[in-house]
Formats: C-alpha cells, sequence, structure tokens
C-alpha cells in the first residue's frame, strides 16, 4: 500500500504558497487592471500576485446567474432526503499522521450566497457536494457521501453488509464504515464486496474495510466486471507519470480551498490523500446480463465496457427495486476525453448502455443511485434523468460528427458545437466533470484525430521553435507585454493568451511576460463551470507565478496494483522506460520463465528497442533468467532488487549476467514534476529518489 500523493508532502514550496493567503489584497490590486479597491471588495487572495475577478469576469458570472434554471431545486431536496447522521469530525487523519481528509476547507462554499470569483453553476455543485454524512436511499440501503471523491454504498444481505465501491482510501474508508456501524450497521460483518468499474476512488479503501484473509478464505467474495484487474493496472502504467503531472493542473492539487483558488472537483470535493490498496476480485461479471445473488440479494448486473471506464457494469436489485448506475449516470456530463488524459471514451457506446438500462430496468426502478452525488427516487424522475442521460451522450457523439462532415475541424469544434437548450437547462447535463468545450474536441479526436487537414499544421514547428518568430514579427517583447495588457484591461482574456502565450514559450525567463499571463489565465479560470477547466487556468497561473515546488519525490505507486501488474505489461512498461538513444548498438535475447505460475517470454532488445513475446523461448538466448513471479514482485515494488535476488540465489541466471546491468542503464526514472508551462521549473531543485532500474511503476490509481 502507499499514501497517495506522498510526494505533495515533500513538497515544502507548496506550504508557502498557501501561507500567502493572508497577503493584501490591496498590493494584489496594484498590479490589476486598475479598478478601484471599493469595485472589487471580497474575500482576500492566496497568492501574492493573485488578482481578484475584473468588471467583465463579474458580468460573465451575473449573465450565468440569469440564464441557468436556479429557481429548480430539487437537487437540493433530494441530496438532504434520507439523512440520518451528519459526520462530527471535519478531519479525518491518515495512518501516518497527516490530514488524509478535511471537508472543513470548504465550509467557506456556506458563508455567502455569491463569489465575483466562481460560476454560480459551479458554486451550486460544490454546495450540494459539501454532504458529509449518512444517509438511508430505501430502507436496506445506505450511503455515506463527502468521505471522499466518491461514495460509499452499503446494502443489507442476509447475513452482512454488501459494500459498493470502497472510496480512495483505507482511512476514509474506515471512518464512513465506523459511522454506518454506529447508526445502523448493528455489528455484522461485511459479507462482499463489489467494484462497479476499474478506476481507483472506487477500490482503492477496500483494506480499511476488509481483511484479504477473509477474502482468501472464501469467506467475503469480492465481485468485479470481466478484466477488472488488468484494465485496472493497464490504464495508469504507459503513460502514468504524464497522467500524474497532469491531475496537478486537473485536480487542482496546488491550489488550496479557496474563493479565489480550489472550490471542488464536481463529482465530488476532492480526491483524499490516504493509503490506497487493493484486493483481487474472486468473482468476475462473465457475461453481457448475469444475474446470481449476492449474500441472498438477487441482482442483476449489467456489464457497460468501455463507457465512462474501460470496464465498468451497473447493478439492478430486483426486491427493491432500486438501479445502480455505477459512475455511467450521474448529477453531470460525464468525459469524453478526460484533461489528466486517457483514451477517448466513445459516447454513443455509452448512451447505448444507458438507453438499455432505462428498458431493462428504468421502467420499474423506483430509486436510482450511483457512486458520486445523491439518488434520484420515483419512476418517472429516474426515466427523465435517464433519457435526458442518454441523449446527453449520443447528441454529443452525432451532432459533433454532423458538424466534422461539414468541414468543422476540432479546432473550431467547441465554438460551433452547443448542447440542445432542454439540455443545457438540465441541471444533471451541466459541464461539472466534463465540459462541452474538451468533450466535442474529444469526440473529433476520438474519430479523425488530432490533424485539422490543413497541411500547415501537420508537421508543426515545436512552440519553442515558432514563438521567437511571432515574438519577432509582433515587434518584441515590450510590445507584446502592451498589447497584451491592453487587452488583458479589456476583458479579450482569449486573444491575450493569444499572444502573451507566444511570449512566454519565446522567453521563458521572462517574468514580467509569466505574470501577465497568469493574470489573464486567472481571469479565465474564474470564469469557468467546469471545476476542471478552473483548475487546469488556476493551477497554470500558480506555476506561472511560484514556478513548480521545489523538493525530493518518492513513488506513489501502490504495491497492491504492482503485483497485480501482469508480467507482460511489466515488460512493456520496461520498453517504455528505457531510452532507446542509450542502447544504440546493444542486441541480445533474454528468456525470462517465472516457474510459479508457468509463464515464459522472450525478452529481446533490437534496434534500439525493447520487445517481448509470451509462450516462447529462444533456442539460442544470450541470458536465461529464472525467477518466480512472486519473488520478481519484491523487485517491480522496490522491495528487493533483482541483483539481491541473484545473489542470494532466489533468481537463476545461465549466459551473459551482464546483460542485466547494461539493461539497467539504459532506464529512466521520470520526474513527477516535469515542466508544463516555459520557465517554471525551479533550476536546481532536488530530483526525484532514483528508482531501482526494474521497478515497475503503476502511476497513481487516478479517480475519474
Amino acid at each position: 500500500m502507499s499514501t497517495r500523493r506522498a510526494f505533495i508532502k515533500t513538497l515544502p514550496a507548496v506550504g508557502a504558497a498557501f501561507s500567502a493567503a493572508g497577503c493584501l489584497l490591496a498590493e494584489a490590486r496594484a498590479a490589476g487592471d486598475g479598478e478601484s479597491p471599493a469595485a472589487s471588495a471580497g474575500p482576500e487572495h492566496f497568492h501574492p500576485k493573485g488578482k481578484p475577478p475584473s468588471s467583465f469576469t463579474r458580468a460573465v458570472l451575473r449573465q450565468a446567474r440569469t440564464r441557468l434554471p436556479f429557481a429548480d431545486d430539487t437537487d437540493f431536496e433530494e441530496q438532504r432526503r434520507g439523512l440520518i447522521a451528519p459526520m462530527a469530525d471535519g478531519i479525518i487523519r491518515a495512518d501516518d499522521g497527516h490530514v488524509a481528509w478535511d471537508m472543513q476547507q470548504f465550509q467557506f462554499l456556506e458563508q455567502q450566497d455569491e463569489f465575483d470569483s466562481i460560476h454560480p453553476s459551479l458554486l451550486r455543485i460544490s454546495r450540494l457536494n459539501n454532504n458529509y454524512g449518512l444517509y438511508e436511499v430505501v430502507p436496506g440501503i445506505y450511503q455515506v457521501r463527502g468521505f471522499d471523491l466518491s461514495d460509499l454504498t452499503i446494502v443489507r444481505g442476509r447475513t452482512g453488509w454488501i459494500v459498493f465501491d470502497p472510496l480512495v482510501s483505507q482511512e476514509t474508508a474506515r471512518a464512513a464504515w465506523a459511522l454506518f456501524q454506529t447508526h445502523v450497521g448493528e455489528g455484522r460483518p461485511i459479507s462482499a464486496v463489489i467494484y462497479s468499474h476499474t478506476h481507483g476512488d472506487h477500490w482503492g479503501g477496500v483494506r480499511g474495510i476488509l481483511k484479504e484473509e477473509d477474502v482468501r478464505s472464501g469467506a467475503v467474495p469480492v465481485i468485479a466486471p470481466a478484466d477488472f484487474l488488468v484494465r485496472t493496472v493497464a490504464e495508469n502504467v504507459y503513460a502514468g507519470n504524464a497522467m500524474n503531472r497532469r491531475l496537478f493542473y486537473q485536480y487542482g492539487l496546488l491550489l488550496p480551498a479557496a474563493p479565489h483558488g480550489y472550490v471542488g472537483q464536481g463529482l465530488g470535493q476532492r480526491v483524499s490523500a490516504g493509503t490506497t490498496g487493493l484486493i483481487a476480485p474472486t468473482r468476475y461479471v462473465e457475461k453481457p446480463i448475469e444475474t446470481f445473488e449476492v449474500d441472498g440479494i438477487p441482482m442483476v448486473f449489467q456489464n457497460t465496457p468501455n463507457t465512462e471506464a474501460p470496464r465498468e457494469m451497473n447493478t439492478y436489485i430486483p426486491d427493491r427495486k432500486a438501479l445502480w448506475m455505477a459512475e455511467n449516470v450521474i448529477a453531470s456530463m460525464h468525459n469524453i476525453y478526460t484533461l489528466r488524459g486517457a483514451p477517448v471514451r466513445d459516447p454513443l457506446n455509452w448512451s447505448k448502455y444507458i438507453n438499455a438500462a432505462l428498458y431493462r430496468f428504468g421502467r420499474e426502478a423506483e430509486v436510482m443511485f450511483a457512486s458520486h452525488h445523491w439518488p434520484r427516487w420515483g419512476n418517472a424522475r429516474i426515466q427523465a434523468v435517464l433519457r435526458a442521460q442518454r441523449d446527453l451522450y449520443a447528441h454529443m457523439n452525432n451532432q459533433v460528427l454532423h458538424l466534422a462532415n461539414q468541414g468543422v475541424t476540432i479546432n473550431e469544434i467547441h465554438k460551433v458545437y452547443a448542447l440542445p437548450q432542454s439540455l443545457q437547462q438540465t441541471w444533471h447535463c451541466r459541464g461539472y466533470h466534463g465540459s462541452p468545450e474538451h468533450n466535442s474536441r474529444g469526440v473529433i479526436q476520438r474519430y479523425l484525430g488530432f490533424w485539422d487537414c490543413n497541411p500547415a499544421t501537420l508537421i508543426p514547428l515545436a512552440p519553442s521553435e515558432s514563438a521567437p518568430l511571432y515574438v519577432d514579427m509582433m515587434g518584441g517583447a515590450e510590445a507584446i507585454l502592451a498589447r497584451g495588457k491592453r487587452l488583458h484591461d479589456a476583458g479579450q482574456y482569449l486573444l491575450a493568451q493569444e499572444i502573451v502565450n507566444k511570449l512566454v514559450q519565446a522567453e521563458p525567463q521572462n517574468q514580467a511576460a509569466k505574470d501577465l499571463l497568469a493574470d489573464i489565465f486567472e481571469q479565465i479560470g474564474y470564469q469557468q463551470e467546469n471545476p476542471g477547466l478552473r483548475n487546469c487556468f488556476l493551477a497554470g497561473a500558480y506555476e506561472l507565478r511560484s514556478g513548480i515546488p521545489e523538493g525530493a519525490t518518492a513513488s506513489s505507486s501502490s504495491p497492491d496494483v504492482v503485483r497485480a501488474m501482469p508480467t507482460e505489461l511489466f515488460l512493456n512498461f520496461l520498453g517504455i522506460r528505457m531510452d532507446s538513444r542509450k542502447a544504440e548498438g546493444l542486441r541480445f535475447t533474454i528468456n525470462l520463465i517465472t516457474p510459479d505460475n508457468n509463464e515464459r517470454f522472450i525478452v529481446e532488445l533490437e534496434n534500439a528497442t525493447l520487445t517481448n513475446i509470451a509462450g516462447f523461448q529462444a533456442e539460442k538466448p544470450d541470458l536465461t533468467l529464472t525467477i518466480n513471479r512472486s519473488d520478481l514482485e519484491q523487485t517491480m515494488i522496490g522491495a528487493k532488487t533483482l541483483e539481491a535476488q541473484i545473489a542470494d540465489g532466489t533468481a537463476q541466471v545461465e549466459g551473459d549476467a551482464g546483460i542485466l546491468s547494461r539493461l539497467a542503464a539504459t532506464m529512466v526514472t521520470f520526474d513527477p514534476r516535469f515542466e508544463i508551462l516555459p520557465g517554471t521549473k525551479v533550476r536546481g531543485a532536488a530530483n526525484r529518489v532514483q528508482s531501482d532500474p526494474y521497478r515497475a511503476d503503476s502511476g497513481e490509481a487516478v479517480a475519474e
């Protein structure tokens, strides 16, 4: 098990940035857009260079208040329904003492009706996500909400409690279970656990409520959709380091909860920072529709692969007319393209699975609940939500392609595509996780790729190559700064970012340019309804002003996830980790044998490329390495080096053992703080702790 984002705790600059919340607002205004202090009176900014919202930003937010259906408070009624007990303690601590979960930081959301730095719709969903306690869904079904990004759901079985989706961290799951037992649980044990899908906020806390020996003994089944384990691991491995770095932006990891900073994630308030683990499933739902009893309760499982996750399943409980929609239907538009990076999802497929749930279960269900947000009650309400969510994804797929077939490109679609007014006026179709802007571009990416079909963009220059030409043609840095400031002061922020970004790309050490771009990003961020978009712009502003925090960083991989990594996936990852420039001229063939699970691989290095194939052995290998898979896992998790395994006889080698050290010399350790915006990397900062060359890195279990 590992502590999520343990490396953030090692970054001393983060605390320094947060302590800047006490800076004088007058200082921020002194470098601002010239508005009078009275016009921008409000909460103090957390950053000494931070600016209040401009008059243009405030006008955008005022307009949003007039065009959205704020009189519809159905969500608040449903959110409050069934409350049994609130959670008394706003802080949940991790086992090593740091804060794993803090709901106190979001209480500022309740302290005034409006904030001129927060989109009113985003403020609304963030207030809805301040539900922190135990709720009854219907008799026999309960949820603990607000303890993590996701909800913990508990269903009464014949002998115990069936738990759906045990959160991100073991500490938050344990606290949720304790609250449940105090008020409802009757001391009954957990009789089954169900993982609805592969994202980490739906299984990472399982060790906080369940002992692995109870699973291995057969006493407690763990149920998941087919291919759960390999899909769970694979999604975070190949580009895991890049995904984790992009999470700094999408999830606002360096932003404090504050009116000018982080205000929630839409799906929930935040991702907990506790200890993650994984207990492998013992039963898989293999068929498209599969019915069986779980602790005496008949359940109908609907596999929905390649929807919100690579593998996911809805569940219907007929005896209670209760429909569990996992994360396929929530109180938001979801991601077709997710900003942290992932294969683009199939919105038409997603829509069809929702439609199938509607016609298979939705015409009789009396309650619908999910792994995020709150339930919906009554058949008419359930059908209305399912139909709108079905149409949300189908419309986006069909109409984006309709426009693409008329020549609208990936760089234009977000300015042309719009949802129908009926869906725009439906709260649960608003963009609190996905957004119409980045999802519409994702649909084109899925079907047509990144190229807009203009030959001039087919082999583009890198920004660092093209930007100096732009700067020169625009008259140099001073001219760009002056024009960028005028555009900023006129509220033309997208135009301003277009030219000031070019200057920052050309002159990464030009702090005046970076500060102006930060001011521009900040105003764009304030205007966003979507929390991911807001976080990205505000995170960019933060790094432009302060740089990427210093400090040594540690691996954030979960040993449980690494152990679940198939050997082939591990070997594939080594091929990614290898720097081919260091492998020029090397050539060898390795036979890898793992006797305890009877696996065999040929691993070859040729043409500066590392490949592998399962089920074969070379007749004349340069090296044969024999090691039990269970022992190889010790190297994969970083507990024991391969060199040590060979030295003590745990692993046996035949042939040229020096091949392993030569291969190891080509491996690099990825930096989880690589530079996104130029000139933000702190020079001379401590590097990430170098890992063993044969250590696997699963990346963090990404919550989605």
